[in-house]
């Protein structure tokens, strides 16, 4: 079997079964439940467009009905993933709301409140990230349509036993209080198996070099991915989703190398690899405040800001307010992780960079292409 930081067995792994976000099944309640509000009938099964276009189709598990509001719920199946909401059901109250109020969102039970800042969601907002909220805004549109109705609407999330399930997740460490945040940049679960995405990687690169791509980019998610396939316009077959296992792709590509590696990923992923982490999901290992504190005081950032480094609610709150004061924090941030993924590349003559992502896309940190010998 491959270990975290990727073995040696090259056996390809057996097809494991893909699940759908809270974000999607949340998507999928809202269209059912507005459908029934605005025709007095709920559909048997949602049809709901995915942020790809794909149109995945989700069956109706709960409905109800009162004088002014309509609830429809779905089952979420994570698929192959050991998700902790893999079987609760999501459900989404629709009310009618006064003309020019847009989309509002609450929080039912099991669904957080945001009381931090740092996150993508401002504090006092229900804990429903970007995209949900844009494809719950899209299947409304949609609905409103079909059947002449407002977008002038309340949608409540909830999510059953979420508030216990949470104590099994980050959130109440991120602030986020009551229940689950709903999640998900393209509405598929991609199951979480070390050996699988590890040999996923490995096939990956084995496709570029076929193709005589000279330079790939691993990236740790979606957001660092197509912000670097714009930088640099590199086609699809360049793009390997590394996820968290940077270790399993450098320790690959000591065998199968390529000309030029570019590393792309979020802050707190960044960080964690510039502390010498490999692997860098959350199980293994948090940023070290520390460490964050030490690289501002090298970046020449004044007290305040180190001060807030130990008490931040999460890393990325730390480098925006230091570019803020004109600190170049994300490039301290890259120099560190090239020097941990360089030890992986030693003496391959690979020509390495790191590009630090922030959760809008933009590039706030970055090394200068290097070979490491």
């Amino acid at each position: 079997m491959a270990d975290a930081l990727g073995g040696d067995d090259l056996t390809p792994p057996s097809a494991l079964r893909r699940g759908w976000t809270t974000g999607a099944c949340a998507t999928a309640a809202t269209q059912a439940a507005y459908e029934a509000l605005l025709t007095g009938s709920f559909p048997a099964a949602v049809e709901i467009e995915l942020p790809s276009g794909a149109r995945p189709s989700f069956a109706v598990a709960m409905q109800g009905r009162d004088a002014d509001s309509a609830t429809a719920g779905i089952i979420k199946d994570a698929g192959d993933d050991p998700d902790v909401t893999h079987g609760a059901m999501v459900k989404a109250t629709v009310r009618l709301t006064a003309t020019g109020n847009g989309i509002v969102f609450r929080a039912g039970p099991g669904v957080g409140i945001v009381t931090k800042p740092g996150l993508p969601i401002p504090p006092g907002q229900p804990a429903i990230n970007p995209v949900p909220r844009k494809m719950i805004a899209q299947g409304v549109n949609a609905v409103a349509e079909l059947h002449g109705g407002s977008r002038d609407i309340e949608v409540e999330i909830s999510v059953s036993d979420g508030q216990k399930l949470a104590q099994r997740t980050l959130n109440p460490r991120l602030g986020i209080v009551g229940g689950l945040s709903i999640l998900g940049t393209t509405g598929i679960v991609v199951p979480f198996s070390c050996s699988a995405w590890i040999h996923s990687i490995y096939r990956g690169i084995d496709v570029a070099r076929a193709m005589g791509i000279s330079h790939i980019v691993g990236s740790t998610g979606n957001t660092s991915e197509v912000a670097a396939q714009k930088l640099f316009g590199l086609p699809d077959e360049a793009l390997i989703e590394m996820g968290d296992f940077v270790g399993g792709m450098l320790k690959y590509l000591r065998r199968q190398p390529v000309a030029r590696v570019t590393i792309a990923g979020g802050v707190a992923k960044m960080c964690k690899l510039g502390q010498g982490l490999l692997d860098l999901h959350s199980k293994r290992g948090e940023v070290d405040r520390r460490w964050l504190a030490e690289q501002l005081e090298q970046a020449g950032a004044p007290p305040e800001i180190i001060e807030l480094s130990q008490t931040a609610n999460t890393a990325q709150l730390v480098v925006d307010h230091a570019i803020n004061s004109g600190i170049s924090l994300g490039d301290r941030i890259a120099d560190m992780a090239w020097n941990t993924a360089a030890k992986g590349l030693f003496g391959t003559g690979i020509t390495l960079d790191v590009i630090v992502i922030d959760r809008n896309g933009r590039r706030i940190g970055q090394t200068p292409p290097r070979p490491v010998h």
